[in-house]
């Protein structure tokens, strides 16, 4: 993992700095990040199961999606890709709805009233512009808001990144642009997408500030994401983290990176595993016992499970339900298709 970075909490549990939060509050995103580990083993196994389509695994990225949403406040944007599941949770987004969308149910890409997180993006880096126009409207109205835009390093190879940086740029929108550096685009390792030293520098060519900071170390996360945040929201335009971390699972559950990448790089990378050095912290802040551990895990998969059983429970969409999905007003081109479909189905 490079050296010049912020680092808050070593991968031992100890403090290098001061811890950006109290206590109580990191058991709290503690309990958020063991939320994610289970809903991501389970989403996988369910995968496999034939209970929903391909999957993308984000299990050691749970320091990065939990830390970088703890900052916001209740006007703020949250607009992420298919791997930010944990992200999208914990800014309010239903754990149901998030199932729905991975079984190809377009009902879960339904927002709630009050939920500012946009459905999950799987076309890589188009989303990015999307937070800078969430951002800008929230500046023309002046209601304070900020948008965050998660995305990987992959992303960064594709135009949408450069049209979203330089727009936000220009602008001065109240964006913050955290990429989660997981080391590979797929199967691309990180050396052959960029010829930069690192992505951080991007930020540079667009006029706005840029940290690299341990992605696995939750106080750093939440201490650079904080620090974005708030110069955002009082008028001092957008910043870009780079997160360094890694995917300990493929890039999805189509993928077998046994093909590219060595067991030994991703035991290394087990050694710094966010929600183990988080404990770590607790522990010796005797704010962690087993008991309570046990809890955490038994209430992260009655909430998982609950939601899968709504998800599994709901009818599924008729052919003319899906026409008249299409528009609130069907064009009379559909609604001659929805009577032939009926009349011939």
């Amino acid at each position: 993992m490079p050296g010049d970075m912020l680092q808050i909490l070593r991968p031992d549990g100890t403090l290098v700095g001061d811890a950006p939060v109290d206590v109580d509050t990191t058991r709290d995103l503690y309990h958020a990040m063991v939320v994610g580990r289970v809903y991501d083993r389970k989403c996988t196994a369910m995968q496999k199961q034939g209970r929903l389509a391909t999957y993308a695994p984000f299990e050691g990225q749970e320091a990065c999606q939990i830390g970088a949403v703890a900052p916001l406040e209740e006007q703020d944007w949250v607009v992420a890709t298919y791997r930010d599941a944990a992200a999208m949770w914990f800014a309010g987004y239903p754990m149901v709805n998030l199932i729905l969308g991975r079984t190809g149910d377009e009902r879960g890409g339904q927002i709630p009233e009050g939920v500012n997180v946009l459905p999950p993006s799987i076309t890589v880096g188009g989303h990015m512009i999307h937070a800078v126009g969430t951002g800008w409207a929230s500046k023309l109205q002046g209601d304070g808001g900020v948008s965050l835009t998660m995305f990987g390093d992959g992303a960064t190879s594709e135009g949408d990144f450069h049209e979203a940086m330089n727009f936000a740029g220009v602008y001065q929108t109240p964006t913050v642009f955290f990429c989660q550096n997981n080391g590979w685009a797929i199967s691309l390792p990180f050396e052959q997408q960029t010829n930069a030293a690192a992505l951080v520098d991007k930020a540079i060519g667009y006029g706005m500030p840029g940290v690299r900071i341990d992605g696995n170390d939750l106080f750093a996360v939440v201490a650079a994401t904080t620090e974005a945040v708030e110069t955002a929201r009082s008028g001092g335009g957008p910043t870009f983290i780079e997160a360094m971390t890694y995917r300990i699972g493929p890039h999805t559950t189509a993928d077998d990176p046994g093909r590219y990448r060595t067991e030994e790089a991703t035991d290394e990378w087990r050694r710094s595993d966010p929600i183990d050095r988080v404990r770590a912290y607790l522990v010796a802040n005797d704010a962690w016992d087993q008991s309570w551990e046990d809890e955490v895990a038994d209430e992260a998969s009655d909430q998982v499970e609950a939601a899968v059983e709504e998800a599994e429970a709901l009818d599924p969409f008729t052919a003319g339900e899906v026409f008249d999905a299409m528009f609130a007003e069907p064009t009379q081109t559909l609604l001659d298709q929805r009577d032939m479909l009926r009349r011939d189905g």
